[in-house]
């Protein structure tokens, strides 16, 4: 912890005015000792601290002096010279503080004299009539009555002289803060001065009471004045009860006169004249809900409601007071009243508790639960419970509380656990769903009012059900918030009621246990979410729990790793187990200082090689509490142990290389918690190092030297730093890139030598040479931007060390480097450029050249370096800026030449990169700056000029033709023609056509071309030839406006934030300033191209931004005038309008969006309020449709404005009328009309309900209460009403014609996302009763899909008491066998509403079974009467079906008799005519196959069935015509045989599965629906081999060996899922025939070699997961026979190439598929055979330790095979790669540039070459060594050193023909050079050990451990040698 200096305090000085300064000079004395004098050297110091002293000798010098100088006019001259300087005083300055500290003990014969100083000083601050000077005034005011009783007694002076305190109207707007502060110290005099707590100024005549008056009538003004800030309204209010309060005699008639103020009931004969006219518009009945609202604020806040003081007219106010607060919950809809209003109630509930403590029995009766009033709270709480604003919700929980305390006053001495209030409160809150967040925080304040017992009594699973719902993180904060509030409400309870011994376990099992489930088996997020959440406030709470946890975790453990030692043992790949509970625990524990402070009590409780498994498991979150447990302490200074580093360098090895953000993240930042650790500890270790103290006690600090822990922690580091910089090699991931550099970044920060610290244990500048300092300059190579940050942030860490590195050569050929990637056509090369340029410019590396640029030298007062940067950065946007400009100008020649050969956006975004270091607002080349911001201004104007119009056309992304044929240019010269460019661009006025060569044919080019001639040099370089595409103009154009935009919005920064004389040098002019918000306005509006709108959006909020900010209120005027200007171009819908009414407006809303969103979120938002009134009336239907181009704009603005969450809550007042709009404007004939109110529709939805939190479209979470819904927006609900019964009227129509009505779906779509209140049923108010017969006949519609939606919204609207005899009445309208008339489409809603009722009563947890079943019974009872139906109609049988199966109870009622009836008599039995085709078939056969498949199951279930009681048989299902009947069955049978084979089947229906085998041989061979066949070939594999591969040939005529070669050929000929079942049969045909025909072995090797071939070509990189997951699943089943048996089977290159695959596939992008492949390298190490040859057998491991482990489970094979010949060289081929990755490298040197921008190859991001080679060196190294095989003849591997030799040789020229600076330049070529390099040399190693050439300590050196060898190549050019 170094010594730090202490910070030095900052005290502005204080100064005064010339004539006071004159005055002390005239009074001060010759010998300088009078209080003159000191005064006059202290106003003339510059230091605030040294006049503190000064000022603290004043009163002792006037302590001195007698009475008499009370008279002496020095001493008056100096007191009111002090009155002066405590005024001008500044309130926070700490002057002012001492001053009135000091001046607090003034001698008491001088109080008079200075009173009357500080007085007239006031009095002449009040009288000023500046505006700008109130502030001042109140402050001092208010200073004056804290804590200075001079101060106190001059404004009480002053109040007697009759002086006012409060100024004028105040209408600018930064002054609302002034008049806020006003009204405050007005209300502090009243409360504190004591002449108010008097009867003598209360005489009409006072002055004190006519300034009372007067301020009383002011703030009655600022009340109900709407332009005014709410905080000053509400703070008004406040101070008109308080005046009263304070004014008003006799106290007792306070009461009644607000009470009848609030009820607008107030008397004018009866009320004091004083107060009509001070108060008169606050009697008026048209007083605005915001003034009354908080005059209710005022009368809960100021009057006294403790113990009852104001007696029976103070409860009658109080209750008054309630009725008018829910009078105005009802009207208030404006998001900050509604806050406002929250917090009021919140408050009404505290007073009336304090006035229920002492009340009068009939208010108890008033306020207890049963009340009206306590039913109107609940009604509040319930509607806003799941408000979005997290304050109001916290107000609702506030209420609920109070709502119970105030009962338990009502009902004081009776017992609350059996009253009937909280127990059907209870039970309410317990029936709710678990996703609504309010139910947690009511169920808290339950179990805190009146204990869990009654809870846990009611429901004792309620811990295991919270704990279900963790898995949402919106609801995980509530849910732990809950459990914690009921197990500490339970312990205690325990604790009071059980004995000593006994009630921990109970506690245990209640609360313990359900969290030891959920962490072994509870899905990913659930386990997270209980981690971070839940865990630590359950060991926090009960500390001595853990041990409990540790010790059932561990029994779990050992339990699953002794059970015979097998892999299946272990669980599912994808569960955390046991051991991830563990360590979950632990470092829970360890963190929160749970677990002793010695270091090996955590460790004695987990062994080492568990801690070693949790770092590498398979499973991410066990990774990462394994290190957390490492890394976090309680104790910031614990030292870190030598075991702890060990642990620490292992992780590092295998965990850097993470493809999850989330878990790089939490590497890098416990890693820093662990820096930060060792940092601290270290200053520890120091200070006792150099102390050599012998008198400490023997801690863990002091086991050993000091001395020692420190040289640990430095070689540590050092060891650290040198992996992280290996992780940096060529061809390493962005992800291992960005976890290394992020971590290294942290060491820089955290072990920096700032100024003052006396030790730091280790710096990484020591640990940086030449080789890691080109590293980081290579990571600017990367196409990820992030590792460019990181790399340049991590340099400018190290920019000291980074100056010993440089050489001008080198520095020369970047700058050059920068300049031609900054060209590029590769979009992220001039990214690369950017990084390369700033680092120039801070390193001060520039070449010398670029001095010309800068005739300014910098100032020398502002910080050297700074002045450096400035320059250099200077330097280099002049020299970007000369060559663009060059180029601009050839682009308006030719912008195909332009976009081809130097797109001008890779130097504007240079530039801008540039600008983007600089603090604008403190430049100090300022006169060379503006010239250069004026070229930057125009170059920015040309440049868009020339791009624009691409951009502007209605189709710009195909604007000249791909092909090289003329007719696609002829197809595209209309477009061309459309944009209408300047005559002298050609490329505009003819379509090109390119020839099939590199160049451009000069002939085909339009004749006003200049002529371009190709040879000459552009820039200084060569011309590059390349066919110009559409793609490669577009990118161009629209890459180069968004630079150009992002530019000007930098440039807008230069605009001064302070008012400043127009005589100064400013960078930015307004004309300016007006110039790019006019170009803004033009591409915005005018843009097609999503990307340029959507950057020159991001340009223009930032001139937006800038503008409300300016001082210059011309500027700050610009938004609102171009906001008034866009709207009337869209109202006027002029023809000639340039607006784009395609793309949804395509800019427009974004240039609104910018307007509205940056206007300040503290005002009245003005701005916004105009804008929605405006937009809203023009999105409303209109009459006239041929001007709906103006609707098509509002609501495409409206949906971006709705989806703006900068615009927050202000938005939601008008989230109704955009709701009607866009169901309005559904209904439109016009389709751009329909298509944009679906737009906004979607959008009001995610803005209603929030954003969908899954996949699920129909999940509860985004839902919310119909109460809740209308009331925050209560104009939909008659709305809503209105339009659903309109449409039930069409729907329902007996015209019979198919009348679809477009809003149904709109209607039906938020209808089904409302559910039942607690409160419906209870009040009738906004009721969702209205809505259901509507929505009943929404379900006749002839649309099917509508009719499914009806059926899903009618289930909220029922309450689930109300199901049964709804289900019932909607059964009773179905037609009888006796009607005549009826439809089809009406009994099919009407069972569809029966089916998703019954589903949803089902699905209710809080209904008892024999409710349930009694319930159900009538409702099959009346099922059972409308059978009829099935056996006639068609469409309609499907539902009936499905209603059908959803019975339990069936055989009870005699009801399968009649279900078998119905199938005999189906179609199933009796088939269908030929020909035959019926609305609903497909969905007809498969309910009914649906029930026929469940008959079947039911009779094969019951004992002793008779056959002939099964209607049907699967036999005659699967022989169906329709795949639909084979599909479901063959899915049943599916689902059976996969429970038998896990040994979940029942018993007694294996017979029924036993004689299936025949049936699907015979079904594959016929079978041609790919599904069905899919499904049987999943069957044949789920079914054992023995069972029907034998009856092949009876069956189908084949052999099995046939067999085996069809199941083959379909794997290599069939699509992905049927080849990969079809592979998985294979494998397990074969694995059947190795082991039940050993002898016979030969007889299909030639099926074998077929076998490896298909299984190596399913691993194949391009195929899709599918294929890729079943090789896997393929290499697992069959590892024990072919990976890893001690006699093998096939030949050894069989053997190696199956092994081959694992690797590969452990190397996958897909990370399911490298999860996945771990399982095969766990089955290997778990053999007999292999079980030692690695640490982690048994274990599962993740994929990057997987690789090695295979590699040396594979050599320890060989070697056990005794196959080193053969496998040797194979291996030593992997090394050196495939033959033709050389080939590669050679055609990437020599290939022209490709000419499309984005055509790749596929690339694999996660797996790294050289790390591969790593490992298989290190492993074959290993094996060489242990083994000592040599090759018996020099010939077995000649064949490799020769090719080895030529690669060499072949490496050597490659490299020495790269351009300088290769490394940026030629990215790609270079980095494939380098990973062959490093394979070479690593495989020459190798040889050279082989043939006893080169020792062990040579072998084990490569590129990776030794980074400069690679390096040597990078900065000489030269080979290293081979």
């Amino acid at each position: 912890m170094g010594i730090k200096k202490k910070k030095e305090m900052q005290v502005a000085a204080l100064t005064i005015c010339h004539q006071d300064l004159e005055t002390l000079k005239s009074f001060a004395d010759v010998e300088g000792k009078n209080l003159a004098s000191l005064l006059l050297h202290c106003v003339q110091l510059t230091d605030g601290v040294s006049q503190i002293h000064y000022v603290k000798q004043i009163v002792p010098l006037l302590e001195k002096v007698d009475k008499n100088g009370v008279c002496d006019p020095t001493i008056q001259s100096c007191l009111d010279v002090l009155a002066g300087i405590y005024l001008s005083l500044s309130p926070k300055n700490p002057l002012k503080k001492v001053l009135s500290s000091s001046l607090n003990s003034l001698p008491e014969f001088f109080l008079t004299a200075a009173i009357h100083s500080f007085t007239s000083r006031l009095q002449e601050e009040l009288n000023t009539v500046d505006l700008y000077s109130y502030r001042k005034v109140i402050d001092n005011i208010s200073s004056c009555m804290e804590n200075f009783n001079l101060g106190r007694a001059s404004v009480n002076n002053l109040l007697k002289n009759g002086k006012k305190c409060a100024g004028n109207h105040i209408i600018q707007t930064q002054l609302m803060n002034d008049l806020l502060v006003g009204i405050r110290v007005s209300m502090v005099l009243v409360q504190k001065v004591q002449d108010f707590q008097e009867d003598l100024w209360k005489a009409s005549s006072s002055p004190i009471w006519q300034n009372m008056c007067g301020l009383l009538s002011i703030f009655t003004k600022f009340l109900i004045d709407d332009d005014l800030l709410q905080t000053i309204q509400s703070t008004s209010g406040l101070a008109i009860i308080l005046f009263i309060k304070t004014m008003l005699h006799p106290s007792e008639k306070i009461p009644h006169l607000i009470s009848s103020l609030l009820l607008h009931s107030v008397d004018c004969t009866s009320t004091p004249e004083w107060f009509m006219s001070s108060c008169r518009s606050l009697c008026c009945a048209d007083i605005s809900e915001s003034a009354v609202l908080f005059l209710c604020q005022g009368t809960l806040a100021m009057l006294d409601w403790q113990n009852g003081s104001m007696g029976p007219s103070g409860e009658a106010l109080l209750l008054d007071t309630a009725h008018v607060l829910f009078t105005l919950s009802s009207q208030i809809k404006e998001p900050t009243l509604e806050m406002f209003l929250s917090r009021i109630l919140a408050s009404w509930t505290n007073s009336a508790i304090q006035v229920l403590e002492s009340s009068s029995p009939s208010l108890r009766d008033s306020l207890n639960g049963n009340s009206s009033i306590v039913g109107r709270l609940l009604e509040y709480v319930y509607t806003h419970w799941e408000h979005p604003l997290d304050a109001l919700r916290h107000q609702t929980k506030i209420m609920f509380r109070n709502l119970l305390q105030m009962h338990q006053l009502t009902v004081e001495g009776a017992d609350l656990v059996p009253d009937p209030f909280f127990v059907e409160l209870s039970e309410s809150l317990l029936r709710l769903e678990w996703h609504i967040k309010g139910k947690y925080i009511c169920l808290g304040c339950l179990v805190e009012c009146i204990g869990i017992e009654h809870i846990l009594a009611i429901d004792k699973t309620i811990p295991s059900q919270i704990l279900e719902v963790m898995g949402d993180q919106s609801l995980v904060p509530y849910a732990s918030d809950l459990l914690e509030t009921m197990f500490k409400n339970h312990k205690s309870h325990l604790k009071s009621q059980t004995a000593e011994s006994t009630w921990i376990d109970q506690w245990h099992e209640t609360w313990v246990s359900p969290l030891l489930f959920i962490l072994c088996e509870g899905n990913l997020d659930q386990k997270s979410y209980v981690i971070d959440y839940y865990l630590p406030k359950l060991l926090s709470y009960s500390p001595e729990s853990l041990q409990y946890m540790v010790k059932i975790l561990q029994t779990s453990i050992d339990a699953k790793t002794g059970q015979g030692q097998s892999f299946s043992s272990l669980g599912s790949c994808n569960s955390r187990g046991a051991l991830g509970a563990l360590m979950a625990c632990l470092r829970i524990a360890r963190a929160h200082g749970h677990l002793q402070s010695a270091p090996d009590t955590w460790e004695n409780l987990v062994s080492g090689a568990r801690i070693k498994q949790g770092l590498v498991h398979h499973h991410c979150q066990v990774r990462i509490d394994t290190l957390g447990l490492l890394c976090e302490s309680n104790r910031s200074t614990e030292v870190v142990s030598v075991e702890e580093m060990q642990w620490i360098q292992f992780f590092i090895t295998y965990n850097l290389n993470s493809q999850s953000p989330g878990v790089r993240q939490q590497i890098c930042s416990l890693l820093k918690k662990l820096f930060c650790r060792i940092q601290e500890s270290s200053q520890v270790l120091y200070k006792l190092e150099q102390s050599k103290s012998k008198h400490e006690p023997q801690k863990e600090l002091t086991k050993q030297h000091p001395s020692v822990s420190l040289q640990q922690y430095k070689n540590f580091m050092s060891s650290i730093c040198h992996s992280l910089f290996e992780a940096l090699f060529p061809g390493s991931s962005y992800s291992t890139r960005f976890s290394a550099l992020t971590i290294l970044g942290s060491i820089a920060e955290v072990f920096h030598v700032p100024e003052g610290r006396i030790y730091t244990v280790y710096q990484l500048s020591h640990d940086i040479d030449v080789g890691r300092f080109q590293t980081l300059m290579e990571c600017f190579t990367s196409t990820f931007e992030d590792v460019k940050i990181l790399a340049f942030d991590l340099l400018m860490k190290l920019s000291e060390t980074a100056v010993h590195f440089q050489d001008s050569e080198k520095l020369q050929g970047l700058f050059q480097a920068a300049l031609e990637l900054s060209t590029s056509t590769k979009p992220y090369d001039c990214v690369t450029a950017s990084y390369l340029l700033n680092f120039l410019i801070w390193q001060d590396a520039l070449p010398s050249s670029l001095s010309a640029y800068v005739t300014q030298l910098a100032c020398g007062d502002g910080d050297r370096s700074a002045a450096v940067v400035e320059r250099n950065t200077l330097m280099v946007i002049k020299c970007l800026m000369e060559n663009l400009e060059e180029e601009v100008s050839q682009a308006e020649n030719s912008l195909l030449q332009a976009a081809s050969s130097f797109p001008m956006y890779g130097r504007v975004h240079c530039i801008t990169g540039a600008l983007q270091k600089l603090p604008l607002n403190s430049l100090q080349l300022v006169s060379e700056w503006k010239p250069v911001v004026e070229r930057l201004l125009l170059m920015s104007y040309r440049l868009s000029a020339v791009v624009s119009p691409v951009i502007q056309s209605s189709s710009p992304e195909g604007l000249i033709p791909m092909d090289t044929d003329s007719e696609s240019a002829n197809r595209l010269q209309m477009i061309l023609n459309e944009i209408q460019p300047r005559d002298t661009n050609d490329y505009f006025n003819q379509a090109k056509i390119l020839k099939e060569c590199n160049n451009f044919d000069m002939e085909d080019l339009n004749a006003s071309v200049l002529n371009i001639d190709t040879s000459t040099e552009i820039n200084g370089k060569e011309e590059k030839t390349c066919d110009v595409t559409a793609q490669m103009v577009l990118v161009c154009c629209w890459r180069s406006m968004k630079e150009v935009a992002l530019l000007l919005g930098m440039l807008c920064q230069l605009l001064p934030r302070r008012s400043v004389p127009e005589s100064s040098d400013g960078l930015l002019t307004v004309e300016q300033v007006k110039e790019i918000g006019d170009y803004f306005k033009q591409n915005l509006l005018q843009s097609r191209h999503r990307g340029a709108f959507e950057l020159a959006y991001t340009g223009f909020v930032k001139l937006t931004e800038v503008l409300n900010r300016c001082p210059n209120v011309d500027l700050q005027k610009l938004p609102e005038q171009w906001l008034w200007s866009v709207l009337e171009e869209i109202k006027c819908s002029d023809p000639s309008s340039k607006l784009c009414a395609t793309r949804r407006s395509a800019g427009i809303p974004f240039y609104i969006q910018a307007l509205l969103a940056s206007e300040p979120k503290k005002g009245k938002m003005d701005l916004l309020k105009i804008t929605m009134k405006e937009l809203i009336s023009l999105a409303g239907p209109r009459d006239d449709l041929q001007s709906t181009v103006p609707q098509v704009h509002a609501l495409n603005i409206l949906r971006a404005l709705f989806r703006d969450t900068r615009l927050g809550e202000n938005i939601i007042p008008y989230v109704a009328d955009g709701a009607k709009a866009a169901i309005l404007g559904f209904t439109s004939p016009v389709w751009a009309v329909r298509n944009s109110s679906t737009l906004l529709f979607s959008a009001l939805i995610t803005r209603i309900f929030g954003v969908k939190k899954g996949k699920d479209e129909h999940s509860k979470a985004n839902r919310m209460t119909g109460r809740e819904f209308f009331s925050r927006f209560p104009e939909l609900y008659p709305f809503l009403l209105k339009q659903l019964e309109t449409v039930a009227n069409t729907a329902d129509s007996d015209t019979g014609e198919p009348n679809r009505h477009p809003s149904m779906f709109l209607l039906l779509l938020v209808l089904e996302r409302l559910y039942p209140s607690p409160m419906d049923g209870t009040s009738s108010a906004l009721s969702m009763g209205p809505f259901v017969p509507f929505i009943m006949r929404c379900g006749r519609s002839p649309v099917y899909h509508s009719r499914e939606m009806a059926a899903r919204a009618l289930v909220p609207f029922v309450m689930i008491d109300q199901i049964p005899n709804t289900i019932q009445t909607l059964l009773a309208t179905l037609p009888s066998c006796t009607d005549q008339c009826f439809r089809q489409n009406h009994i099919h809603g009407t069972l569809l509403q029966v089916f998703h009722l019954l589903q949803a009563y089902s699905d209710s947890k809080h209904r008892t079974n024999s409710d349930f079943q009694h319930e159900l019974i009538d409702i099959t009872l009346c099922t059972k009467a409308k059978l009829w139906l099935a056996k006639r109609y068609e469409y309609i049988r499907e539902l009936l079906f499905l209603v059908v199966g959803s019975f339990k109870i069936l055989e009870n009622l005699g009801f399968w008799e009649e279900v078998r009836g119905i199938i005999s008599a189906s179609e199933l039995i009796t088939g269908f005519p030929s020909a035959f085709k019926v609305p609903g078939l497909p969905q007809y056969l498969q309910s009914i196959t649906r029930l026929a498949i469940a008959a079947v199951w039911a009779a094969a279930a019951k004992s002793g069935e008779r056959k002939r009681d099964v209607p049907i048989s699967f036999s005659q299902l699967l022989e169906s015509a329709f795949p639909e009947v084979r599909s479901l069955t063959l899915e049943a049978l599916l689902e059976k045989f996969l429970l038998a084979a896990s040994g979940l089947g029942e018993k007694g229906l294996q017979p029924l599965l036993c004689n299936m085998g025949e049936k699907c041989l015979l079904l594959a061979m016929k079978e041609s629906h790919p599904e069905c066949f899919c499904k049987i070939l999943k069957i044949l594999h789920c079914m054992n081999p023995n069972e029907w591969l034998p009856q092949t040939e009876d069956c189908v005529h084949l052999t099995p060996k046939e067999f085996l070669i069809w199941t083959m050929d379909i794997a290599s000929n069939e699509r992905s899922e049927i080849q990969s079942v079809a592979l998985r049969l294979a494998s397990k045909i074969i694995s059947h025939h190795m082991q039940s025909c050993v002898e016979n072995r030969e007889s299909i090797a030639a099926e074998l070699k077929q076998w490896v071939q298909l299984v190596i070509l399913s691993c194949e990189d391009h195929l899709p997961t599918e294929s890729r997951l079943a090789a896997v699943e393929v290499l697992t089943s069959t590892a024990p026979l072919f990976l890893t048996n001690p006699s093998p089977i096939l030949e050894l290159q069989d053997t190696l190439a199956l092994w081959k695959c694992v690797l590969t596939l452990l190397q996958s992008e897909e990370q399911a598929v490298r999860d996945a492949a771990t399982e095969i390298v766990t089955t290997s190490m778990s053999q007999e055979n292999t079980c030692q040859s690695t640490e982690f057998s048994f274990c599962q491991v993740d994929a990057s330790i997987a690789l090695g482990l295979a590699l040396a489970v594979l050599c320890d094979l060989l070697q056990q095979w005794d196959e080193l010949a053969l496998g040797v060289p194979i291996m030593l081929g992997w090394l050196l790669g495939e033959s033709d990755d050389l080939v590669v490298c050679v055609e990437s040197m020599h290939q022209v540039e490709e000419d499309y921008l984005f055509e790749k190859e596929a690339v694999n991001f996660w797996a790294e070459t050289l790390i591969f080679v790593k490992y298989l060196c290190k492993h074959l190294f290993s094996l060489l060594s242990t083994s000592g095989w040599r090759p018996p003849s020099p010939e077995l591997l000649c064949h490799l050193q020769r090719m080895v030799s030529e690669q060499c040789h072949l490496l050597s020229q490659l490299f020495r023909e790269l351009p300088p600076a290769a490394e940026f330049v030629k990215t790609v070529e270079f980095t494939r050079l380098c990973i062959q390099k490093e394979r070479t040399s690593a495989c020459l190693r190798l040889l050279a050990f082989l043939e006893g050439k080169e020792g062990e300590d040579t072998l084990v050196l490569s590129v990776l451990d030794s980074p400069a060898e690679v390096r040597q190549l990078t900065l000489s050019k030269t080979e290293a040698a081979c």
